[in-house]
């Protein structure tokens, strides 16, 4: 089956608020499990966090949980797990309290670590991780954010996996887990049910993906819309935002679409995208074709005029930077590819953008 895409409007047409109300109407919800709750996140925090982790998670599923900006945990949940009346310190100091008390008896979806700083790892209470332990033979899917990584694999809950690691701390795995396999080409991975990503604003990513699996598009679509710093800021949110949310069951199909998303100004050749994800250039040809209806050429050189598009419609960029950011060798290149595409040259768009 097709991959599909959903592309609000360009916001020069569409104001900010009518967008948001447009996501919060959509009549696409999936099935509800039997709590009512689309998606329920347990979350466990290690001494001295980063608090970015855990901020940009429960941001994530707060614009997906209710309509608006009303934060209500209507459709996810998410509950600091721990010993009660035992604060954990982030790494800038500031204490967050434990909300539910470790209990295997708590139904959720996932229950995800965030991990602290490296020398503070062993000053967890011990309760912790057999809470993990227990969790995981239950069949609970683990999340590990940040060094929540390096958690998992100290609980013996990582083997056989691959987890995402952060490149600062790649020489740290491997001398704490020598034989331990890991990747540092992605922000997140999905290996069966343990998930890993790599910190900082990847969070938003992963939380983003787990929201779509379980809200469904349009919940996505609206946090990667919300959580936009800037939108003329070039950075892989904003981009998500511009090109819509892709949604795929295709692991390797995703990854090539993020790295895709991700390299847009100095595009990749296919070739390197297909031994990042680990398959065979031919093999990537295949489920592009399958899914897509188009080869990965096309795809990424569609998907770089479609921001191209974007940027024409929400900026005041001339035309030949445009063409630079989305990875041309010149605005003639552009144009001729984007009349080709839409049916229609760049500026002619613009100008009846500006005049609507």
């Amino acid at each position: 089956m097709r991959h599909t895409v959903k592309t609000p409007k360009p916001l020069a047409k569409q104001g900010a608020n009518e967008l948001v109300g447009l996501l919060d109407a959509s009549k696409e919800r999936p099935p509800l499990n039997p709590s009512g709750v689309e998606l329920r996140i347990g979350i466990l925090l290690w001494p001295r966090f980063p608090l970015l982790s855990l901020a940009g998670l429960c941001d994530a599923l707060r614009h997906a949980a209710d309509i608006g900006d009303q934060s209500r945990q209507v459709r996810c949940t998410w509950t600091v797990l721990g010993v009660p009346d035992q604060p954990i310190q982030a790494s800038c100091g500031v204490e967050i309290p434990v909300q539910q008390s470790l209990s295997s008896q708590h139904q959720f979806d996932y229950v995800a670590v965030i991990g602290g700083l490296l020398p503070f790892m062993d000053k967890v209470d011990r309760r912790y991780t057999s809470f993990l332990q227990e969790v995981a033979a239950a069949g609970t899917p683990l999340v590990g954010i940040c060094t929540g990584s390096f958690a998992l694999a100290q609980a013996g809950l990582l083997q056989g996996k691959v987890a995402c690691v952060h490149p600062f701390h790649v020489n740290d795995w491997k001398k704490m887990f020598p034989t331990q396999a890991f990747a540092t080409n992605a922000d997140y991975l999905f290996d069966g049910d343990r998930i890993t990503c790599a910190g900082g604003i990847s969070i938003i990513e992963l939380a983003t993906e787990l929201i779509r699996r379980h809200c469904g598009p349009d919940r996505a679509a609206k946090v990667v819309h919300q959580m936009t710093v800037s939108q003329r800021s070039s950075t892989h949110v904003t981009r998500r935002h511009a090109l819509g949310y892709a949604s795929t069951e295709n692991d390797k199909l995703r990854q090539a679409i993020m790295l895709m998303e991700k390299n847009i100004t100095t595009p990749l050749e296919i070739a390197v995208i297909a031994r990042l994800v680990e398959t065979s250039s031919r093999q990537l040809e295949r489920v592009f074709m399958a899914e897509t209806g188009a080869s990965p050429s096309e795809f990424y050189r569609n998907s770089r005029l479609k921001y191209g598009r974007w940027l024409l419609t929400t900026s005041d960029s001339p035309v030949s930077a445009i063409a630079y950011e989305c990875g041309f060798a010149d605005a003639s290149h552009f144009i001729r590819h984007f009349q080709q595409l839409y049916g229609v040259a760049p500026g002619r768009l613009r100008r009846a953008v500006l005049a609507a």
